[in-house]
C-alpha cells in the first residue's frame, strides 16, 4: 500500500465506537450521541454488558473480553476511527476461564504488573498504534459532573469535614498506585479500602468492621478520563444508608452521578451528605 492509499484508508475510518462494559454507562453514552446525530456502533463485553444493548443500538458486536484480534477485525471492517470506553470491567475477570487469543496472551506478557492502569493502558496504546483515537470517557455527559461544593441539603459536619481530608490522603495515594480508587474512613481511621471488590463492597466490608460506627466515603479520580472513571449511582447510596456512611466526597468535574437529580433527593431523604472537592 502506498502512503496515499494509507492515508486514504485511515481517512476512511471515522465511526464511533463504543467498548461497553456492565451498568447504565454505555446506555447514557449511546442516548447523548445520537442526541449528537451520531450512530455509533457497540462492541459489548459478553461477561459485562447488559443484553439490553442489543434492543438499544443499531450496530452491537459481541466479544468475549479474550478476543482482542477479532476486536481489532472489527473495528477495521466498522470504519471505526473514535472510540470511547464505557462501563466497567471486573478486575477480576483476570481471574476467571475465559480464554485468551494470542493478542491478549502477548500484551499479558508483556506488562511487567497487571493492575488496571498497566492492562487497560496497554489496550489503548494498541487502539492508538492503528490510528484509533480513545476519548475522554465523559465527553457526551458533562452535565453528570458535579461542580465543586456541598450538592445536597445537609453539609458535612466538622467531623466528617475532618474525615473527608484524611480520606482524600489516603485515597489519593491509593489511586496513584492503582489498587482502588475508594476508602471509607470513621472518626480519622481507614476501615476499608478498595482493591478489586469495588466501591459498594468496600463500604460494607467497613460496615462490619465499624460495629454502627458513622461512616465517611471518599472517591477519588485519576487522571486520565479516557478509562476507569468514578461512578456513583442510586445503588451507592442505598448501600451508604444501610451501612451507616452518612457523608461521600467525591471529585469535582471528574465523577460521573448517574440520574443526577434523583441521586441527590435520594441522598437528602436519607440525609447522606455529599460534596465535591
Amino acid at each position: 500500500m502506498t502512503v496515499s492509499q494509507s492515508q486514504a484508508a485511515t481517512a476512511e475510518r471515522t465511526r464511533l465506537a463504543i467498548i461497553a462494559g456492565n451498568g447504565h454507562f454505555p446506555f447514557l453514552v449511546l442516548e447523548a450521541a445520537r442526541e449528537q446525530g451520531i450512530d455509533p456502533v457497540v462492541f459489548a463485553i459478553r461477561e459485562e454488558a447488559s443484553s439490553d444493548l442489543a434492543r438499544e443500538a443499531s450496530t452491537v458486536h459481541w466479544l468475549s473480553l479474550g478476543e482482542l484480534a477479532k476486536l481489532f477485525q472489527l473495528l477495521e471492517s466498522e470504519r471505526v476511527g473514535r472510540v470511547l470506553l464505557a462501563g466497567q470491567v471486573k478486575h477480576v475477570q483476570l481471574y476467571s476461564s475465559i480464554p485468551p487469543d494470542g493478542v491478549v496472551l502477548g500484551a499479558l506478557q508483556g506488562l511487567e504488573r497487571k493492575n488496571t492502569d498497566a492492562l487497560i493502558g496497554a489496550f489503548v496504546q494498541m487502539l492508538e498504534a492503528q490510528g484509533i483515537e480513545v476519548l475522554d470517557s465523559t465527553l457526551f455527559l458533562k452535565p453528570l459532573l458535579p461542580e465543586a461544593g456541598i450538592l445536597t441539603r445537609r453539609e458535612l459536619d466538622p467531623h466528617e469535614t475532618a474525615d473527608v481530608a484524611y480520606g482524600h490522603e489516603i485515597a489519593r495515594a491509593l489511586a496513584a498506585l492503582d489498587i482502588g480508587q475508594t476508602v471509607v474512613v470513621a472518626d480519622r481511621a481507614c476501615l476499608a479500602v478498595e482493591a478489586m471488590e469495588g466501591t459498594d463492597a468496600t463500604i460494607e466490608r467497613a460496615a462490619r468492621l465499624g460495629n454502627g460506627r458513622r461512616l465517611t466515603v471518599v472517591k477519588v479520580s485519576k487522571r486520565d478520563m479516557r478509562f476507569d472513571v468514578p461512578v456513583v449511582g442510586l445503588a451507592t447510596i442505598q448501600v451508604m444508608d444501610r451501612s451507616n456512611a452518612r457523608a461521600l466526597a467525591i471529585d469535582a468535574g471528574k465523577t460521573l452521578l448517574f440520574e443526577r437529580q434523583r441521586l441527590i433527593e435520594e441522598a437528602d431523604r436519607r440525609e447522606i451528605a455529599i460534596v465535591a472537592v
